[in-house]
């Protein structure tokens, strides 16, 4: 797998712009099963790898028997549309694992319904792979493949440096969240496909014939990733919110954005950063806003107006989103809204979000548990542990918290324990220290305290309020709120 780090000092690991062989092999397959589109346009490479690859097919008697046994089902599950056709096959290549088995990497059950309906393809792949040597052919044009990732490099690094600049809101803090752009020229020139599974956000995207890449649809993605948390650390706050729903059903936006606040929300103040950062007038720029208004996204007015004092404050977004959101006046935004004729049509959704039953879980969980409704994130957390779910880590620290909040010490300190034996996610590790050292304060039990703080440090070394958190620890025994110094652990 060749990988480029694509951001600066302060950018986390998981930003990258990669490539992938499992994606290379499910590309290549639909080629030589007669996935034409915009081939004409499309780099070189594609065409050079699927002469070869029909040579191969020609010459080889078992491989071609695997390659149309492969492509029967292709051909049985193809779209009308090649666009819809390659992205449900992208899909399927950000759920498959390695090769040569391409399993799935969550139970079938709680795969998105578009890649479930493929999951028969996996048994076909797998002699393909074999019989085909597509991984002889994905070796040979590694340096092709290095080439392209070498010339798309620093543009995308400039492009995530630029947004954390304008939002003064480094990425570094997102360890166990991953933003990666795979670019793989056996795809169309003409499409992008955006993906967000979990905590991982994914752009998938084919070169031209000395074309750049699509920076705006990176960027879209890349602000996604970046605002989307924020939204899910106010409950309440979009609670107050759902009103503006009403004035939106009529809009030709996607119903996703129409049912939820949260999503609405993060769609508008992206939209708001793109037009004011966009290289045009301020009359183009208006004109960006109003299209988007009148697509149903009628916070982008707003947004776009309350980022202009933001731009000359030094508190970046993350302080300065409670504020900004909060300060949206509920009626006076209906009442904008009533005044808008919505357009016939909207854009087309680039992100397509495919969270799978755990991840759901896992995320109802923590938003039950910021709203205070403790029990009910219990029950979540415990019954993605229960049924053996993906990130047992992730679930065993929300009942940690939650046992913190109940002010159930001694299942508290279980939990937070198990969590770390469980976990790999650098914030659940590092936070599971310092709830441990804080408790272990609380009991008066310094020496263990301070060697929880000093774990913390080291694993949350990346984590800006991680980091902080352990200092203070190590520095002087925790005081709980109120100064109270006492804490039964029976309780």
């Amino acid at each position: 797998m060749l990988l480029a780090t694509v951001g600066l000092a302060q950018t986390s690991l998981k930003v990258a712009l990669d490539t992938n062989e499992t994606l290379f092999t499910v590309l290549t397959a639909m080629n030589a099963c007669g996935y034409d589109q915009d081939l004409s346009i499309s780099d070189p490479l594609r065409s050079e790898i699927r002469a070869e690859l029909a040579q191969k097919l020609e010459a080889d008697a078992a491989a071609k028997e695997t390659a149309q046994a492969l492509c029967q089902y292709y051909q049985e599950h193809r779209k009308p549309d090649d666009s819809k056709t390659l992205a449900q096959y992208i899909s399927l290549a950000l759920f498959l694992g390695s090769p040569p088995a391409f399993a799935p990497k969550v139970k079938e059950a709680d795969l998105p319904p578009e890649v479930r309906s493929l999951v028969g393809m996996v048994p076909l792949l797998q002699p393909f792979y074999k019989s085909a040597q597509v991984h002889e052919l994905w070796q040979k044009h590694h340096p092709g493949y290095a080439s392209l990732t070498e010339r798309y490099h620093d543009p995308v690094a400039k492009m995530l440096f630029d947004t954390e600049i304008y939002l003064k809101f480094p990425s570094a803090g997102f360890l166990g969240r991953g933003f990666t752009v795979f670019v793989d020229p056996m795809g169309a020139p003409s499409q992008t496909n955006a993906r967000v599974y979990s905590t991982d956000y994914f752009v998938v995207l084919s070169p031209g014939k000395n074309s750049a890449l699509k920076m705006d649809q990176i960027r879209h993605t890349y602000l996604h990733y970046l605002l989307d948390p924020l939204s899910m650390k106010y409950p309440a706050t979009m609670k107050r919110l759902e009103p503006l729903l009403v004035s939106v059903k009529n809009a030709p936006m996607d119903d996703s954005f129409k049912t939820d606040s949260s999503l609405l929300v993060t769609e508008c103040l992206i939209r708001a950063v793109e037009a004011r950062t966009a290289k045009a007038t301020d009359v183009q720029r208006e004109q960006i806003v109003q299209s988007s208004v009148e697509q149903g996204f009628i916070l982008t007015r707003y947004f776009y107006d309350a980022l202009q004092p933001f731009e000359k404050d030094a508190p970046g977004l993350r302080t300065a989103y409670v504020d900004i959101v909060g300060n949206i006046d509920v009626g006076k935004e209906q009442k904008r809204a009533a005044q808008v004729q919505f357009a016939s049509a909207a854009d087309p959704e680039l992100l397509s979000a495919g969270r799978t039953a755990e991840t759901r879980l896992l995320v109802d969980a923590e938003q039950k548990l910021s709203s205070g409704d403790v029990a009910t994130a219990q029950k979540l957390a415990q019954k993605a542990l229960d049924e053996k779910l993906e990130d047992r880590g992730r679930a065993l620290f929300i009942l940690a918290e939650a046992a913190t909040a109940s002010r159930d010490i001694q299942n508290a300190t279980r939990y937070f324990q198990q969590a770390l034996e469980a976990a790999s996610e650098p914030k659940v590790v590092a936070w599971s220290h310092i709830y441990l050292g804080r408790i272990f304060d609380l009991q008066e039990n310094r020496d263990a305290a301070v060697e929880q703080y000093r774990a913390a440090l080291t694993a949350g070394a990346a984590l800006p309020e991680a980091k902080a958190a352990a200092e203070r620890g190590l520095a002087a025994p925790y005081e709980p709120p109120g100064g109270a110094r006492k804490q039964d652990e029976d309780q």
